[in-house]
């Protein structure tokens, strides 16, 4: 019972349309929300959306430019 106590069930592996995935992206892109209130509107991993605009600036050859929250350490998304 001890070894359950401050884990975090992990969440069961989904999968995403592309079309989901680029909508996601744009709406990052817009600038009106953060990268992690797109995650939690929509309720993909923060993780898998940061993925995934990195995914979009290797397959259009350009960088992404995406509304990070202030109190986010990582600003490498941002060009």
């Amino acid at each position: 019972m001890m070894e359950h106590m401050g884990k975090k069930k992990p969440r069961p592996r989904r999968s995403f349309t592309r079309e989901f995935k680029a909508e996601i992206v744009e709406l990052c892109q817009r600038g009106d929300r953060s990268i992690g209130q797109v995650a939690k509107d929509f309720d993909p991993a923060e993780t898998a959306v940061r993925y995934w605009i990195r995914q979009a600036e290797v397959d259009t050859g350009r960088p992404i430019r995406v509304t990070i929250h202030p109190s986010t350490s990582s600003v490498a998304l941002i060009v």
